[in-house]
């Protein structure tokens, strides 16, 4: 029987998650609807389900958007050609891109334009790094393992910098960065971590909560990054971790034996999620502590909206 549930904090949504979602609001208050998002506005289900019912419609592709109509880009980024084919289009874009994504683009420019080798550690096929690869794809070369770095090869040893994807696990991170600096000394990094300051605080909390708990629950959707490295976080620092979708998710027979459960969630997943799985252990007699391992107070502020004729978001 499961005595206890550890709540992490900090845990759920982050800053650029909390302006993405605040901008799709704010767009279907002040333009007339449909307002297009392309691609997901972030990795979770039950986000986008609830703007859809609000009026937004999601899209893979600017294809999909008509002529002239107001779309949203999402909180991951997006390559100059999808902003090149918003223009050509007419359409009246709302750029919702995290602006920890932002800076990202930005020192891959700067890195671009000194005729750097950009080394990007991240998943490929992830939105973010579809994005940012595509800022300068001629000087662009992704590594997710160190294993990818082995075989690295680049045209200039001494000219080569490396960004990393924001959501990606501290430690795996660290490993690549370890391995391109053994094979490449000159190797030059972003005057500031790339890793997110929410992805980092996650981290930390789960790897605490793991000291504390047999099980560790990670609320997040499968297609969300962050959420998958705070399972891996888990399981590296010694407990058993599963990814939950919603309370739904959980199974009986991972409850088995256990007697303390930690408890988080994703930097997408709504904190209506996690009070359901509260609710859900507490209907069974269990308590609820929280674990606070950081303070957060971060805030960012929304793309400047002008009026219903003119364009709302502009690049950088």
């Amino acid at each position: 029987m499961v005595k206890k549930v550890i709540l992490a904090s900090p845990r759920g949504f982050c800053a650029g998650v909390v302006r993405a979602i605040d901008t799709v609001n704010l767009a279907l208050d002040a333009y007339p609807k449909p307002v297009y998002v392309r691609k997901e506005i972030v990795h979770n289900p039950h986000v986008v389900q609830e703007l859809r019912a609000k009026g937004a419609v999601f899209v893979e592709s600017l294809d999909e958007v008509p002529g002239g109509c107001t779309v949203i880009f999402s909180a991951h980024g997006v390559s100059p050609g999808v902003w090149k084919e918003a223009q050509d289009r007419g359409l009246n874009v709302i750029d919702a891109t995290c602006p920890l994504v932002t800076k990202v683009h930005v020192e891959a420019l700067r890195y671009a334009r000194a005729g750097f080798t950009i080394v990007l550690i991240g998943h490929k096929g992830h939105d973010e790094v579809v994005g940012t690869m595509g800022e300068a794809p001629d000087h662009m070369r992704l590594v997710s393992s160190v294993e990818d770095v082995e075989h690295l090869q680049v045209p200039d040893p001494e000219k080569i910098a490396y960004l990393t994807q924001t959501t990606l696990s501290l430690e795996d991170t660290r490993e690549i960065i370890q391995a391109l600096r053994r094979k490449y000394p000159a190797v030059q990094g972003p005057p500031s971590e790339d890793i997110c300051y929410a992805t980092q605080n996650r981290q930390l909390a789960v790897r605490a909560l793991a000291a504390k708990a047999e099980l560790i629950l990670v609320v997040g959707a499968a297609n969300s990054s962050n959420s998958n490295r705070l399972v891996e976080e888990a399981e590296k620092a010694g407990a058993v971790s599963h990814l939950i979708n919603d309370v739904g998710s959980i199974r009986e027979e991972w409850l088995e034996g256990i007697q303390t459960v930690g408890l988080t969630s994703g930097a997408s997943a709504p904190e209506i999620l996690v009070t359901e799985v509260l609710n859900f252990f507490r209907a069974r007699g269990t308590q609820v502590e929280q674990l606070v391992t950081r303070t957060e107070n971060v805030q960012f502020s929304l793309p400047k909206f002008r009026s219903k004729k003119t364009e709302v978001g502009s690049r950088k």
